[in-house]
């Protein structure tokens, strides 16, 4: 019989003998505690609500809730029970949820209490059929409906090619793409990772991951929970990222990992030190380049080395640094070497190989790499070479050693804190406000995001702009990583002999903003 490729089932392979040993431990004043059986008992009740649904095979799952314990549960009964998981960033607003909702239709969305009146609402209108509420405190409609359900469930068997989650990723015309990941996808990046990153299995001595990341996309969510739970590694599970509890919680721990601005607010706690971090044997970074002042700093400070990597939404993780020192040194600067099973290339501005050392587009190819996107065969077909390889839209270098640098995104990409903004999807909600002719949205500088956002506006004849006004509008309409950390009324945009806006400039002009 082929191999039964669930990503629920291969996770739950890993859990560890003793089922009644502590899995997650929340850090919070009151901490609570799962073991291993409880993640086995509730996603089994969770599975068993959704299969009494009745819902369509292939059906998506929505979620946009706070991160809790639960919320994970639920995102593995879904595999369990074959369906495809739509994480969803808790800052979205409605309008933007309006979109993702409509594009992929859900028949279930799942939200926090305190949104269900006008989520629900704008969910049925887009032909949902369930929407259910979960809370961070273990409230909502979903936990109360999923104790009447056994604790006991046959997840269902999936191919490698099946679809285990949707990842809606920013394009660069301003409409957001869902990017399709099969169980198949999951399963060979998780697969990998354990094995090249060295993940400890509680026979091995246990792995103890701090996890302070967000998890509605693919470093909180896949990179970091799928390697805990395959290794059967504890986790201590942060609602959101504080430095002063993660350093309290570094002795107890051997793994973490984080975006370069949590980095960055680590090091400006004095409480950062060598001995904090005895215990510790990773500490992992990638979101987003990280700047190689941050990288010594942090070497000098805790005697640590950071190990940083290089992934996609459409790929998993493509590339790292090594976490064994007879695979080579960690590089700061760059994101290692592609990892096994995946292939890598740069291709020259003509679409001839690049020599080593020479700028190009990154292209690259493997088992990890998606199917394409939601919905979107022709931009799905624009994205692959006529051979087969993913361009990443990414620009970087392999030197003669074979390590990658990545120096600049095509698709002019900003990466804040972390997070994607796509210049073009906040100028056209810019566009959109009363009074405004026209916007060129930028990246700068930031010492603490890495990157921010900011805005240039010209008005329309006769129409006077407030650029706080401005901003207190946008607010209401799009995610708060989005929103321009400041923004310029102009009377008219930089522009070359073809009209293009130089862009260029603008960034030139603000790069010392912050």
């Amino acid at each position: 019989m082929a191999r039964d490729h669930n990503l629920f089932t291969i996770l739950r392979g890993g859990f560890p003998a003793e089922l009644d040993a502590v899995a997650i431990e929340t850090a919070g004043d009151a901490p609570l505690f799962y073991t291993w059986r409880d993640i086995e008992r509730a996603t089994a009740m969770l599975a068993n609500l959704l299969d009494s649904l009745d819902l369509p095979a292939g059906a998506r799952v929505a979620v946009q809730v706070d991160k809790s314990v639960e919320s994970l549960l639920f995102y593995l009964a879904v595999l369990r029970a074959g369906y495809i998981y739509l994480p969803l960033n808790n800052a979205y607003k409605n309008d933007e949820l309006a979109y993702f909702i409509g594009n992929a239709e859900p028949s279930v969305f799942v939200c926090a209490p305190k949104d269900f009146a006008s989520l629900s609402r704008l969910a049925f209108a887009a032909g949902t059929t369930w929407v259910f509420s979960l809370g961070a405190d273990r409230t909502g409609s979903l936990l109360e409906r999923a104790t009447r359900f056994a604790d006991t469930h046959t997840p269902l068997r999936r191919s490698a090619s099946d679809l285990a989650a949707i990842l809606y990723t920013s394009g660069t015309t301003g409409r957001s793409k869902g990017a399709m990941l099969s169980h198949g996808n999951l399963v060979s990046n998780a697969e990998t990772l354990k094995a090249y990153w060295g993940w400890r299995t509680p026979a091995e001595g246990g792995d103890v991951l701090i996890h302070a990341l967000p998890i509605f996309h693919v470093h909180g969510l896949f990179v970091a929970s799928h390697g805990a739970l395959l290794a059967g590694a504890k986790m201590l599970w942060l609602d959101r990222f504080d430095p002063k509890k993660v350093i309290a919680l570094l002795p107890r721990a051997t793994v973490f990992m984080g975006v370069p601005t949590l980095y960055v607010r680590l090091l400006g706690e004095p409480g950062l030190t060598a001995d904090v971090c005895r215990n510790m044997r990773l500490f992992i970074s990638g979101s987003a380049p990280m700047l190689v002042e941050t990288f010594d700093a942090f070497r000098e400070r805790t005697g640590h080395t950071i190990l940083e990597r290089y992934g996609m939404s459409e790929t998993v993780m493509l590339s790292s640094n090594p976490y064994r020192s007879e695979d080579g040194e960690r590089r700061g600067g760059t994101v290692g070497f592609p990892l096994p099973g995946v292939a890598l290339r740069i291709r020259d501005e003509k679409g001839g190989a690049a020599a080593p050392g020479e700028i190009g587009g990154i292209e690259v190819r493997g088992p990890n790499v998606f199917a394409g996107y939601w919905r979107m065969p022709e931009k799905t077909k624009d994205e692959f070479s006529d051979d087969g390889w993913f361009r990443t839209g990414d620009v970087g270098k392999v030197d003669s050693a074979g390590y990658v640098t990545i120096v600049g995104r095509s698709k002019d990409l900003i990466i804040s804190g972390g997070y994607n903004v796509y210049p073009a999807e906040v100028e056209g909600s810019i566009n959109d406000l009363p009074g405004v002719a026209e916007s060129a949205v930028v990246g700068v500088p930031h010492p603490d995001f890495g990157e921010c956002v900011v805005a240039v506006v010209v008005a329309r004849p006769g129409v006077a702009l407030d650029g706080a006004a401005l901003l207190a509008m946008l607010k209401t309409r799009i995610a708060n990583f989005k929103l321009p950390k400041a923004l310029f009324v102009v009377p008219e945009l930089p522009r070359n002999a073809m009209g293009k806006v130089q862009k260029n400039l603008l960034r030139e002009q603000h790069a010392g903003l912050f």
